[in-house]
């Protein structure tokens, strides 16, 4: 829809009529009607969710159809997820084609390239969806007429010459069809069709017939029709040849199929069919990882392009959060006056939603755009970044009361704690300026439906600091040094302040970082140790420094302790205080690949450490957080890593249980050119190479590693989770906040590719290497659980394992964070302000309920629409998680989603009226047709919602506040 809408715009009133009249006759079809054709590997179900709704409502709202047929022949293979989301936005089919082509031939086998996708935790068929899947190699017309490309080709009548495209590469071209050859042209056409319906159960064909930047004259779409019509008229008045051919859209065909399929039972004995449709077999599972052909498998789109993957998922999170404030300001708020600012803003919301939407593009997310191109997603990205910031500093002011009639053109007094100065540059963090006798607010927005406990990091210029809460109580707080990726200059000089801060639900809490306050113990400085054979570190003011000259260090908490080898500064072993321990052997290395590109990876044999002995490694020990900084001796110079492990010490934070790793990347020279970066945990957990990935951060996927494919077919996509599971119970997960890939090439082993930099284009389609590498960090939270109850064992059962309770509670901290605000003024400590906070929920929601996104969904429409409507939307899930984990995530967990929530009492000083059931794009009230569970529809009587564990749900409803 993002090209239709541009063409949209320029149109004249008679265009627009024509074409909204060949839509509604049935002539021209719109299928699937997402912004963009997104890709299913490394995109995020929330910016799914997103980029489908924004394409169906702006068709819905400008042409009038709601689309319920789904096209994606290009994503590089295929994720369950989106045929979960699809069915409950009342999609009915579905039409895919890149699968790897050994699986198509499987399918083919047995007649089950049409079949139902069940999701794999459904035992009631509720998202049972039908598919298509096209046969061959390739979508063009050569591989779509039937299995021969040679003979497909001269029906290509493009291709014939006084064109413009490439003539057949099989030597025999396309002829303008006559009386003379109709015959044996149709005959050469119809065995070939003939052929391809043999891999089909019905008697009903699809025949596309089209390419990529096709049909762009009006000559050539003439060409294709005269042809094909008198191909097609000899073929229908000729009974003998028992065919009748027209033309049609997907619509068509699947309308035809389904009512064959109703008239003749095409079911194979003792198949698993499904409610749905008759005659087809119900299938579960994902389709990665692709291949078109040998030995080329398309995983090296997982990790193409880091750095904006990484801006995806901050973007995505920033809109949620940004979404979820106008929704307060517009609810709390029901007069002309306090709409001005978030109404001022909604032209700037509706662009950011567009950009992210944008970016999940198949050749978006996935990296494999034109250099060019790739600076237009990320200035578009950037841009959308810096308006919602600066949204968002406003809002807090308003949702704070500080202001409660906000202009959107008077400045904030606060400003984002993260600024990013360029779209290619990681952000930085502002130092707070804390001066004799003054404080700093800082501000946290927890965007979770549940209280947050966290320790949380800001920077200061001076580190005489202390930290206090909202009433004016003294907080605990650490100070340490920042620490940078430049081994001549480890410290920059600024200082980290860290403390445990407590934020509401959907809520804001306010902090003061004061200078010179009497009565509260200063921040407590971190003890430094230094490990350094080559060069001497000097000791920064005001910390006590110590040298060790031993081959392993420790830090603790009260749950872990990690072992490191001081000479490659690499972790070693975790012990845990009751005495059992887990050998981790971290690796940091390179493949060296001549044949990668964009797409591929083509690694030639194993990936080689980098690290060498003689680094340096810097401890710093403090009463929250303890860190090991290690900038590693690499054959190169300039090391292309270095990196930091940190645990915590925190009461009821989910980072007491947690390890994080956060690793510096700069592939930036030619020395990198052809290399691949991996770190690898070498575990002696008994995982088989059985591993679990997830599946757009939404569900998990069971993975297993096999030798008769090359390393390349072991890769998977990991757009947030990956754990290894042993036979004794024994769990290592290793959370991220982007996407990437992840293998398990042997047993206990776990390794994530980083970046990669790779000189040569890899022949499908881009046409350059992908050099434009950034410099960025990649975080991951590592969390070692070990099971209470009898677990299910990963080696027999197929089935996906679900994360622990602990698990989605660390996935949501690192996916979801806190976001902070600084006042731009410091104040004098004599001023002291009411306790400033906003809790805006009755009661936190249950634990394993997660706030999808609650927001205005068109807020450029907000002020015309009657105030009866149901303005704004809920969109809610329900998590499924693996109860023999359960002990250690229950901290702060008193309630859980069994129960039902209420979605009219859920506010404070909130009501909710008008609540209605809608689907996941809003755009149907008729729930039955969604496969959803009886209980779905009933919230407008009573406001329960019931939502059965892997559910989203949408809810549509009107917000007024109390009189």
């Amino acid at each position: 829809m993002s090209y239709l809408e541009r063409w949209w715009r320029d149109s004249s009133d008679l265009k627009r009529e024509s074409f909204t009249n060949l839509v509604k006759n049935g002539q021209l079809e719109i299928v699937g009607g997402g912004w963009v054709m997104n890709d299913e590997a490394n995109s995020h179900y929330y910016a799914i969710i997103e980029q489908m709704t924004e394409g169906n409502m702006w068709l819905n709202d400008t042409v009038g159809v709601i689309p319920k047929n789904a096209w994606a022949i290009d994503p590089f293979g295929y994720s369950p997820t989106m045929a979960y989301l699809l069915r409950r936005m009342g999609f009915e089919n579905m039409l895919i084609q890149r699968t790897h082509y050994e699986l198509k031939k499987e399918l083919a086998l047995h007649k089950n390239l049409e079949y139902i996708w069940r999701q794999s935790w459904d035992v009631d068929e509720t998202t049972d969806i039908f598919v298509h899947m096209m046969p061959f190699y390739s979508y063009d017309i050569p591989h779509t007429c039937g299995p021969e490309p040679a003979i497909c080709c001269q029906f290509d009548f493009a291709r014939m010459r006084g064109f413009m495209y490439e003539l057949c590469p099989w030597g025999e071209h396309p002829v303008e069809t006559n009386q003379e050859n109709v015959q044996e042209r149709a005959l050469l056409l119809l065995d070939q069709y003939r052929k391809k319906s043999t891999l089909y159960r019905t008697n009903t064909l699809l025949i596309p017939l089209g390419d990529d930047f096709r049909y762009i004259s009006i000559d050539e779409a003439e060409a294709q029709f005269r042809n094909y019509q008198m191909l097609f008229d000899y073929i229908n008045s000729n009974p003998s040849l028992n065919t009748e051919a027209k033309f049609g859209t997907l619509e068509d065909y699947f309308w035809t199929l389904r009512e064959e399929a109703e008239r003749i039972n095409h079911s194979l004995p003792g198949e698993i069919g499904s409610g749905q449709v008759g005659g087809f077999p119900s299938l579960s599972g994902d389709f990665f990882t692709y291949a078109d052909r040998q030995q080329d498998y398309w995983s090296g789109y997982y990790v193409s392009r880091p750095f904006f993957k990484a801006v995806d998922r901050v973007l995505e999170q920033t809109l949620r959060t940004t979404d979820m404030m106008m929704a307060f300001l517009l609810g709390y708020c029901q007069r002309a006056q306090c709409e001005k600012l978030p109404m001022g803003f909604s032209y700037k919301l509706a662009a950011a939603r567009r950009n992210l939407a944008l970016f999940q593009h198949h050749d978006g997310v996935t990296g494999t755009a034109k250099d060019h191109v790739v600076l237009d997603y990320g200035t578009r990205m950037h841009t959308s970044l810096q308006d919602l910031q600066i949204f968002m500093s406003k809002a807090i002011e308003v949702l704070l009361g500080i202001r409660h009639e906000k202009n959107d053109n008077n400045p904030s007094p606060f400003e984002p704690e993260q600024v990013r100065s360029k779209y290619d540059v990681q952000p930085v963090h502002r130092a707070i300026m804390a001066r004799e006798g003054t404080k700093q607010s800082v501000v946290f927005f927890n965007p979770l439906g549940q209280t947050r406990e966290e320790v949380v990091m800001l920077i200061v210029n001076r580190p005489d600091v202390t930290v206090l809460d909202s009433n004016w109580t003294c907080v605990q707080s650490q100070i340490s040094p920042e620490l940078q990726h430049d081994k001549s200059k480890i410290f920059t000089g600024r200082h980290r302040v860290y403390w445990k801060a407590s934020v509401p639900a959907l809520g804001l809490q306010t902090y003061y970082i004061a200078n010179g306050f009497v009565g509260c113990e200063k921040a407590k400085p971190a003890k430094l140790r230094f490990f350094s054979k080559s060069m001497s570190i000097s000791c920064p003011t005001p910390y006590a420094c110590s040298k060790a000259e031993v081959d392993v260090a420790e830090i603790q908490n009260r749950h872990q302790i990690l072992t490191f080898d001081v000479n490659h500064g690499l972790l070693q072993k975790i012990s845990y205080k009751n005495g059992s321990q887990n050998v981790v052997g971290e690796e940091i290395a390179m493949y060296s690949s001549w044949g990668s590109g964009a797409y591929l990876f083509k690694p030639n044999g194993d990936a080689q450490p980098i690290i060498e002995a003689g680094g340096q490694m810097v401890i710093s020990e403090g009463p929250l957080v303890q860190e090991v900084y290690s900038y590693p001796k690499t054959a190169w110079e300039k090391s292309p890593i270095s990196h930091s492990t940190r645990i915590y010490n925190g009461e009821n934070t989910v980072q007491e249980f947690l390890i994080e790793k956060e690793y510096h990347v700069e592939l930036l020279s030619q020395d990198f050119n052809d290399m691949e970066l991996i770190v690898r945990y070498k575990t002696d957990i008994d995982n088989k190479r059985i591993f679990f990935s997830d599946l757009n951060g939404f569900q998990m996927s069971r993975r297993e590693t096999y030798d008769k494919i090359p390393t390349q077919g072991n890769y998977y996509p990991m757009p947030s989770l990956a754990f290894m599971q042993g036979s004794n119970g024994q769990r290592f997960s290793v959370h991220s906040r982007q996407s990437l890939g992840v293998a398990s090439l042997k047993n206990g082993w776990l390794e994530i590719m980083l970046d990669r930099r790779l000189v040569k284009d890899d022949g499908r389609g881009l046409g350059q290497g992908v050099m434009d590498n950034r410099a960025m960090n990649v975080v991951f939270q590592i969390v070692v659980e070990s099971n209470i109850s009898a677990t299910s064992n990963p080696v027999s059962n197929p089935l996906p394992l679900s994360p622990s309770l602990l698990s989605h509670r660390v996935n949501a901290h690192l996916n979801y964070p806190l976001h902070a605000f600084i006042a731009k003024k410091p104040e004098e400590l004599s001023v002291q302000p009411p306790p400033r906070f906003f809790s805006p929920l009755a009661a936190p929601l249950p634990c394993d309920l997660h706030i999808v996104s609650f927001k205005v969904p068109q807020p450029l429409k907000y002020s015309q629409q009657p105030i009866g409507d149901s303005r704004f939307v809920l969109i809610l899930q329900r998590q499924n998680w693996d109860s023999s984990y359960c002990r250690r995530g229950r901290s702060g967990c008193t309630r859980f989603a069994d129960e039902t929530v209420n979605l009219f009492y859920m506010f404070k000083e909130l009501s909710v009226l008008n609540a209605r059931a809608t689907s996941l794009n809003l755009l149907h009230e008729d729930t039955d047709m969604l496969g959803y569970t009886e209980q779905f529809g009933d919230v407008a009587q009573d406001g329960r919602v019931l939502i059965s564990p892997m559910e989203v749900q949408a809810y549509k409803l009107e917000l007024r506040p109390h009189k």
